[in-house]
């Protein structure tokens, strides 16, 4: 007959219940700082993956620098690109047209010219004080060339004043254009290019308006001096006519037959 099984002791039970509670502790207290585990036979050392985690941060923010650093680049050259943009309007054939119209008109001067040379041949001719010493015949001539010529200075004068209003209507046009341009330029270039073209309008009404007074000028001194040369004519005429023996005879005349 077996004898009845005696129940476990005390002290097996207090010695795996310590053995648990090591166990809890280990888990629930930090690993150390080079502290690494296994798992499947793979190594897993935290130290590490956090240098390595660092270092992938660190090459992100170097490469996102490096784009933005390109992207700025890219912007720069798309802004020296639209700079160096050349603007797409010109107005410059249409104002050395209208200039040398009134280059023309100007050329065309009727009598004494636009020049130096010949106007000092004319008023030899025409003006000056040996012009008065000729015969009556020459002297009568003489005041009908400086009538023509007064004449024909004011026409000059008139024509180049028409063809300065006839360009305003250009003018208008071009400046118009000019500036819408210069307020949708996508440049410094185009900008600079509409400014100068608008300077270049300007120069070309301040050449009408030199032209319109140099030939209001010039017919306004041709009868000038048509008048004083005929005021000094005239004094000629009167000493010839006064002139004892030369001058006026008085000859008998008959109002009635007898």
């Amino acid at each position: 007959m077996k004898s009845p099984r005696k129940p476990p002791g005390l002290r097996p039970i207090l010695a795996a219940g310590a053995a648990v509670l090591s166990l809890g502790a280990a888990a629930i207290m930090p690993a150390p700082a080079h502290a690494q585990f296994g798992f499947g036979g793979i190594v897993y050392d935290p130290t590490n993956y956090a240098q390595n985690v660092l270092t992938a941060a660190r090459t992100l923010e170097q490469i996102n620098n490096q784009i933005r650093m390109l992207q700025n680049q890219a912007t720069q050259l798309i802004n020296e690109a639209r700079n160096l943009q050349a603007l797409p309007l010109t107005v410059l054939e249409p104002l050395q047209q209208q200039i040398r119209q009134t280059q023309q008109l100007l050329s065309k001067a009727q009598g004494i010219a636009y020049d130096v040379q010949a106007i000092e041949r004319e008023f030899a001719r025409n003006y000056s004080p040996a012009s008065l010493t000729g015969s009556q015949r020459d002297m009568v001539r003489g005041a009908e060339d400086r009538w023509r010529t007064s004449v024909g200075a004011f026409e000059d004068a008139l024509k180049v004043q028409a063809g300065a209003v006839q360009n305003l209507d250009g003018a208008r046009t071009a400046v118009q254009s000019l500036v819408t341009a210069s307020q949708s330029a996508t440049g410094a270039l185009q900008a600079a290019q509409a400014g100068n073209q608008l300077l270049a309008l300007q120069s070309q009404q301040l050449a009408d308006l030199i032209a319109t007074m140099a030939a209001m000028n010039r017919a306004q001194a041709l009868d000038a001096a048509n008048e004083a040369t005929a005021k000094a004519q005239a004094r000629e005429h009167l000493r010839r006519f006064m002139a004892p023996g030369r001058g006026y005879v008085p000859v008998g005349a008959k109002l009635y037959r007898d």
